[in-house]
């Protein structure tokens, strides 16, 4: 196996020389950096990451705690999240929660133990583990905030505002509005955005607050079954594929009878038939201002405190085929009233 002192001998340099070069520490030529890393590859040495971080207290590793595997927004923000920290030279240690604080507390737990330099973390509530204060490396968060942390999330309440806008220029008046868990930031300010441009432009006729999830409780179904609203205001995209799985077990038509749209553009909404129109989180960028902030808090670790940072990144409308103008709807049902007529006169 081809060691450091490997590397130095065949460049004729210092090990130094060569540590320098892989960890950017130290003052390097740009010439000599690249004869390093030249040998480096043709040698095929691959650093002892373990042996590193005993050395230097840097472990090139980061870690990731999300909440839940299981929906498909955590494993694509989790992929990104891996892409750049690996073009960044880190390797990623990555905690599933299941939705579950205890195993959020075990899982800063055992970053701590594997020394990783940093952590990215989507909160599964505003509950702080004890095991987080014990952490002794950078935390940057990802769609909640904490006092002293980093910050990356969306402007949720602007997304809360184009469905508002969106309701309006389809024409719709009669709205039910799914809003999410109360207990979850993020959720409290879609439903904010939403409420402050709907007012006296149409009405919000039912409001459920429901977990983010496609399975949606009893109360939920009842007011569907109602039909009092002709479209369905959805806080994320597995409550609006639910939405329009549970319509579709009531015989009730998307869009022709009612129209839904969701929130965050994860995967699914364009499998789902018809495809979901939603709010389009950035999630590449998510991954990679979260990486490109706790990289510098780890560059600026031992230096004098920063102030923390907020980076709040835009979303945007996405159409597709759950919602139809309130027009079309009218347009639809003169049609079949004519038809009626028709087959009433054949008939006769």
């Amino acid at each position: 196996m081809t060691t450091l002192k490997d590397v130095a001998k065949y460049v004729g340099v210092s090990v130094a020389t060569v540590s320098y070069v892989l960890t950017g520490r130290g003052s390097v030529s740009g010439e000599m950096s690249e004869r390093v890393l030249a040998a480096v590859e043709e040698l095929g040495y691959r650093p002892n990451r373990k042996a590193q971080a005993m050395r230097t207290g840097i472990s090139n590793s980061i870690g990731i705690i999300l909440p839940d595997l299981t929906k498909p927004f955590f494993p694509l923000l989790a992929q990104q999240v891996e892409n750049k920290a690996r073009q960044a030279g880190y390797a990623v240690l990555l905690v599933d929660c299941q939705n579950k604080t205890e195993a959020e507390e075990e899982g800063f737990e055992l970053l701590s133990q594997q020394g990783v330099d940093g952590v990215i973390w989507f909160p599964i509530n505003n509950t702080l583990p004890k095991s987080f204060e014990r952490l002794l490396c950078p935390v940057v968060l990802i769609d909640r905030s904490l006092p002293g942390c980093d910050t990356v999330h969306c402007d949720y309440s602007h997304g809360g505002q184009l469905q508002a806008e969106y309701v309006i220029k389809m024409k719709h008046k009669k709205v039910g509005l799914l809003s999410g868990p109360k207990t979850v930031e993020s959720a409290r300010k879609r439903r904010r955005g939403f409420v402050n441009a709907a007012k006296g432009k149409f009405d919000i006729v039912w409001e459920l607050d429901i977990p983010f999830s496609s399975q949606l409780p009893e109360a939920a179904i009842n007011a569907l079954k109602r039909q009092e609203a002709s479209m369905i205001v959805c806080a994320d995209d597995l409550m609006a594929i639910g939405t329009m799985g549970a319509l579709n077990d009531l015989k009730i038509k998307v869009p022709d009878q009612v129209s839904v749209i969701g929130f965050d553009n994860i995967s699914w909404s364009t499998v789902v038939t018809p495809k979901l129109t939603t709010i389009n989180q950035p999630i590449s960028e998510i991954g990679a201002e979260a990486i490109n902030l706790l990289q510098h808090r780890i560059a600026n670790t031992r230096k004098r405190k920063e102030a923390s940072r907020t980076i709040i990144l835009d979303v945007d409308l996405v159409e597709r085929a759950s919602t139809m103008e309130m027009s079309s709807y009218a347009a639809k049902k003169l049609v079949k009233k004519k038809q009626k007529k028709k087959q009433k006169r054949n008939k006769a």
